[in-house]
């Protein structure tokens, strides 16, 4: 079992930044593949983006390409989210997941941070 926990959210003015922590417990993070995802209210929850279990490869929803950056330190069991030029459209509560290899879905999820961007 693997227990994530995130933290860093709160509020912020928009063009504002922010960074998200997820710390895992439990296993080692260092072979599965971690995202962040998001749900606004009413709205379902969309990705946000995935980093590898090497780190090397990304992944990135379009509408935080640019602005968002992951990444991970697999000595700290530890995700990142940098989250720049904020907008309020990125309103939402943002959850850490991840997917052990080999599999397609993600098997563990956090509880979620609230993000609010101000106008």
């Amino acid at each position: 079992q693997v227990q994530l926990v995130e933290s860093g959210g709160r509020l912020v003015q928009a063009g504002g930044s922010l960074r998200l922590s997820c710390a895992a417990s439990g296993r080692t993070i260092s072979s599965y593949t971690m995202g962040w995802f998001r749900q606004a209210p009413g709205k379902e929850r969309e990705f946000v983006a995935a980093i590898s279990w090497t780190g090397g490869v990304t992944y990135y929803s379009d509408s935080v390409k640019g602005r968002f950056t992951i990444s991970r330190d697999n000595a700290k069991n530890t995700v990142y989210l940098q989250m720049n030029n904020l907008k309020p459209e990125d309103t939402a509560v943002y959850s850490c997941a991840a997917r052990p290899r080999g599999r397609t879905q993600y098997d563990y999820w956090g509880q979620g941070t609230q993000v609010t961007v101000s106008s």
